[in-house]
């Protein structure tokens, strides 16, 4: 697929349409567009926000990606202010929209670090909150990918010891020996951390 340097008002059309090939269409160009900065993110992101407010399901998992994705060309740091409406799409309706959002939020942590420091206070919050959740597990296993995958990118050791204090708080065994494992792993880049002892 090929993208323009300024998105056309088509693909804002594309992802308000009923039409689910229209919608991809949409969520496609994001992704594409998205890996590298652009100059045209604030002419989407005021409709991308509201979309996280307003859409179906899909419009507001498309919308949270897209705007995480966003977050490398946000040069007058809106991020850290609509943070909030991104971590509340982790609480919606749908959970599968809920994942689609959590497994991009990492796009915001490496964007630089007073977003990386917002995105970790606000997902402590969210470890501790969703303990009596239905999918409490799976959200916490995501918070805890999402630390770690900021980590390999940006290195911050703060993330690594926000991580083994979040994992301490569950109770289960079982899980937390799994989310230990996510700092056993080798980095998405190859590198090989330490592992933080639970």
């Amino acid at each position: 697929m090929s993208i323009e340097l300024e998105p056309p008002q088509s693909i804002l059309a594309d992802l308000h349409s009923k039409d689910h090939e229209r919608r991809n269409k949409a969520h496609q160009y994001f992704h594409e567009a998205t890996r590298e900065p652009v100059e045209w993110a604030y002419s989407v992101w005021d409709d991308l926000l509201e979309t996280l407010r307003t859409g179906d399901n899909r419009q507001r998992a498309i919308a949270a990606q897209a705007l995480c994705g966003l977050a490398k060309s946000d040069s007058q740091n809106r991020m850290k202010k609509d943070l909030a409406a991104l971590l509340a799409v982790t609480k919606d309706e749908r959970f599968v929209t809920v994942r689609h959002c959590m497994q991009s939020l990492w796009k915001i942590g490496v964007a630089g670090e007073s977003q990386r420091k917002a995105l970790a206070e606000g997902l402590t919050v969210r470890f501790k909150e969703c303990a009596t959740e239905k999918n409490c597990t799976l959200i916490r296993y995501d918070i805890l990918e999402c630390l770690r995958r900021i980590y390999d990118v940006a290195g911050d050791e703060t993330l690594r010891a926000t991580a083994a204090q979040l994992t301490e708080l569950e109770k289960d065994p079982k899980y937390k020996k799994k989310y230990a494992t996510l700092w056993a792993k080798k980095a998405c880049g190859g590198m090989l951390h330490r592992v933080f002892s639970i």
